[in-house]
């Protein structure tokens, strides 16, 4: 008799979103039918549904081609020549091959090394200086995996200065994952966000910027704090058994081995680009009233300026076919990304077809359309953090969630934008601990730090960065003051 063993994988979200599809389909079957009246709200500057309005309809059930037509048509829908989902993966992808130019050149990585250098016997500023760095990655383009590659430098220069591993993880993981906490123009969190939720990216922008200044504030004291009690008395630090082992494990590489790429001028030229590229997209968003096919063209033009640029230096220069294969090869690696929107953005096309989105609008208006707008962006919250441990992807619960909840803020009286803060504030603080997100799990493997220990070391500043984002949102929903509430049309439903 033989003992088999299986291992039981957890489903990729591919198929979670497309067994949700099924899902969506089986019920326009059962669940009624139903519409509310639209009317122009003035605030969206759209049409939205009138609250009060809503009526039963003939049933339009949905079944196997729909099925398979649904990730299709969530990206572009061939029966009406709607564009839903394509611009904005298209966009990703573009923002992909732009972060592989600018990686290949190296000039991120040289002007860590130059950092490091520069502060040699100062290593304390190094944790204000480095987490806003990684802060920034967060908040633009949601800085993750690529976070990973930092790791081998930064922990092996705190440790050499006094302090321990858990310091260097912290800055690199807490950095990057409060920018996206607190993202403001992030691609993958506040701009897929907002498209499902039908409203600008830029909308709620200040209120954005707040979150992220005052959480980036919080954990950079909380980090400072406990790196200087460990210097001081190493037996305080949460991996204080590991210190000899850690010296040993971290310090054991040769300054050839750890060095980083030579700060040369076209370098520092290059990092200049790309900070003006995000710089120029805000403004052309705000100011010239651009969307995602004018974001795509600067990210591609920049792609090639950055190019242009590496080639007055040796060091950086490269030719044009691995320009082409570095760029390609960056949209590849957020090919997935792109793809799950359509596939995500399919469970609404659905049930839109099977018009059983209003139906179930109906369900949740009569379930929150009593709840004052401070204790309804504070449960919209609390559903997102929740949802987020079972969706770390940023991208993926944005289109998962938002196009269902975000109108429910029309009913409630508070901005849509703010269910999109919610959303992003809620996803970006899971994200920090989650155990199911690989880049939690992954920084402390390298950085030799236990789950458990983490959590001991983390659980504080997650308290305050939750009270942070609830008084946040809680003082922007009572400011907010309801929307004007629009007048039924005489059409009919939908």
């Amino acid at each position: 008799m033989f003992a088999v063993t299986t291992m039981v994988r957890f489903p990729t979200a591919f198929t979670i979103l497309f067994g949700l599809i099924v899902v969506v389909a089986a019920l326009t079957w059962v669940i009624p039918a139903g519409q509310y009246q639209r009317a122009y709200n003035e605030v969206l500057g759209k049409e939205a549904p009138v609250p009060g309005t809503y009526v039963e309809v003939p049933p339009n059930p949905q079944g196997i081609g729909a099925v398979l037509m649904a990730p299709i048509a969530g990206l572009y829908d061939p029966a009406t020549g709607t564009a839903n989902a394509i611009d904005v993966a298209v966009f990703v992808l573009v923002i992909g091959g732009f972060l592989a130019v600018v990686t290949k050149t190296g000039a991120i990585d040289a002007g860590i090394g130059r950092l490091l250098t520069a502060l040699r016997g100062r290593e304390i500023l190094m944790i204000p200086i480095l987490m806003t760095a990684f802060a920034a990655g967060g908040t633009s383009y949601g800085m993750a995996e690529e976070s990973l590659a930092f790791y081998a430098i930064v922990l092996p220069v705190f440790i050499r200065a006094g302090y321990d591993a858990i310091t260097g993880v912290a800055v690199i993981m807490l950095g990057a994952g409060i920018g996206t906490l607190g993202s403001t123009f992030n691609a993958f969190a506040t701009v897929v966000g907002s498209n499902a939720a039908a409203v600008p990216f830029t909308d709620g922008l200040p209120l954005r910027v707040l979150i992220l200044v005052l959480c980036l504030a919080a954990g950079i004291w909380f980090v400072m704090r406990y790196a200087r009690r460990v210097k001081l008395d190493p037996a305080r630090s949460v991996v204080a058994d590991q210190r000899d082992d850690n010296i040993a494990h971290f310090l054991k590489r040769t300054e050839a081995a750890t060095a980083l790429p030579e700060f040369t001028p076209v370098r520092g030229v290059i990092l200049v680009l790309f900070g003006v590229t995000f710089a120029v997209m805000l403004y052309g968003v705000i100011a010239l009233g651009w969307w995602m096919g004018q974001m795509s063209a600067l990210f591609l033009g920049m792609s090639i300026l950055t190019y242009a640029a590496a080639k007055f230096d040796h060091v950086t220069r490269m030719d044009e076919q691995t320009f082409v294969e570095t760029f390609v090869g960056g949209a590849r690696d957020l090919l997935g990304v792109a793809l799950i929107i359509g596939v995500a953005r399919g469970i609404v096309v659905v049930m839109d077809a099977g018009k059983i989105t209003d139906t179930i609008l109906h369900a949740r208006e009569a379930a929150l359309g009593g709840l004052a707008p401070v204790a309804f962006i504070n449960r919209m919250l609390l559903n997102q953090t929740l949802l987020s441990f079972l969706v770390p992807s940023s991208s993926g619960l944005a289109v998962l969630s938002m196009p269902i909840l975000a109108p429910l803020a029309d009913f409630a009286g508070v901005a849509r934008s703010l269910v999109v803060t919610a959303y992003q504030s809620a996803n970006g603080w899971v994200n920090l601990f989650n155990p199911t997100f690989a880049v939690v799990m992954g920084g402390l493997a390298i950085g030799r730090v236990s789950y458990n220990r983490w959590l001991r070391f983390l659980w504080p500043l997650l308290l305050v960065l939750a009270v942070i984002v609830v008084a946040a949102l809680s003082v922007a929903a009572m400011s907010s003051g309801p929307p004007p509430r629009p007048t039924p049309s005489a059409a009919s439903p939908g």
